[in-house]
């Protein structure tokens, strides 16, 4: 009689726990279903203030010691010039020499390809510019025709452009990109006849910078244009607000 007394004593408590847990759960699941979540957007213009720039040149010859020559004499004369239109020496950076040895090469008559005897020596060297003086490297870039007049095989690349104070543009677009979260958040709940309760969760993306009303697509991982002067960054913060 006891024992049975006992046992639906212990059944009765377990149920009553069970009911009590079963309660708080559904109080729990209701309140994490009372959310709101808000992605806002920050936005900055800004013109790059670094910019980098580099072109090759090349030399041959059969003698590998006269392709060296010759291609450190076109190098003087690129350094002076570069110099003499104002570039400062130290930001002038010429990379080691690149040697390809060259072959006469031909399709025999069943169409295959033959590398034929040697012909010479092929030396590249690359020379590099970076800068802070944007206005005058782009003028450099767009007429360095003036070293090819004078007889030197010089392949131009188009210049890159960068901005060395990011992370304060990042800093703000953080805080403008919350500050839209939060005013869209509290609009909404408004609206619901709701308050904003206190702030679960934020979740930042990544930094998106792209030339200004460009069709450049985002990614993932973020895109950083290198080839336009005028720069527009973006980036979205999503928050998660309770709703009271």
């Amino acid at each position: 009689m006891n024992k049975n007394i006992i046992a639906i004593a212990v059944a009765s408590l377990g149920f009553i726990i069970g009911l009590g847990l079963l309660g708080n759960a559904i109080k729990n699941r209701n309140k994490s279903e009372n959310t709101i979540s808000i992605t806002g957007l920050g936005t900055k213009q800004f013109t790059s203030d670094l910019i980098t720039w580099s072109g090759s040149f090349s030399k041959n010859n059969a003698d590998l010691k006269s392709a060296y020559d010759e291609l450190a004499m076109d190098r003087k004369v690129i350094n002076d010039y570069l110099i003499s239109k104002g570039i400062k020496q130290n930001e002038i950076v010429f990379s080691s020499v690149d040697i390809q040895k060259q072959f006469r090469s031909y399709n025999d008559s069943n169409g295959n390809y033959v590398q034929g005897e040697f012909s010479g020596y092929n030396l590249t060297q690359k020379v590099s510019i970076e800068s802070k003086e944007v206005a005058k490297i782009e003028n450099l870039s767009r007429n360095i025709t003036e070293i090819i007049n004078r007889g030197i095989e010089f392949t131009s690349s188009s210049p890159s452009y960068f901005y060395t104070k990011l992370a304060t543009v990042k800093q703000e677009m953080i805080a403008s990109a919350t500050k839209d979260a939060k005013e869209r958040a509290e609009k909404i709940a408004e609206n619901s006849g709701s308050k904003l309760g206190n702030l679960k969760k934020a979740t930042m993306g990544v930094i998106q910078i792209t030339a200004p009303n460009s069709n450049e697509d985002y990614s993932y991982g973020g895109t950083f244009n290198t080839s336009s002067k005028e720069k527009e960054a973006s980036i979205t913060i999503k928050l998660e607000y309770e709703v009271n």
